[in-house]
């Protein structure tokens, strides 16, 4: 696999978890059952959610050679991811200028990691 679909696959292993993050925090305020369940959120979405992120981070920092490109791919699925989500599921709109904005920059330093 060449270095870019390594990253590529890195960064969609990040975006899983970023998923699965979104839900942990998120569930209590789409369901009822949820509420007041913070540690079984954590185990249920939380240690899926932390091995992915640890399959993202060592697959790009192998395939890099850099912590700081691990980092910034992880940070920045969870810009793309959690508008999407918050948009979709809890019907908050994404739409704002500021949001637009953040979301153009999260994407703008992930294509920096593909291919500067």
């Amino acid at each position: 696999m060449t270095q870019t679909a390594t990253i590529v696959v890195g960064m969609l292993i990040f975006m899983l978890g970023q998923v699965g993050g979104w839900f942990q925090l998120n569930s209590q305020m789409m369901w009822s059952w949820w509420q007041n369940k913070p540690l079984m959120s954590a185990i249920v979405f939380g240690i899926p959610t932390s091995i992915t992120y640890w399959y993202a981070w060592r697959m790009i920092v192998e395939t890099t050679g850099s912590a700081w490109a691990a980092r910034f791919v992880g940070s920045t699925s969870g810009l793309i991811i959690f508008p999407i989500l918050t948009w979709f599921l809890l019907g908050e709109t994404m739409f704002t200028a500021k949001t637009m904005i953040c979301l153009s920059l999260a994407i703008l330093i992930i294509l920096i990691q593909l291919f500067y």
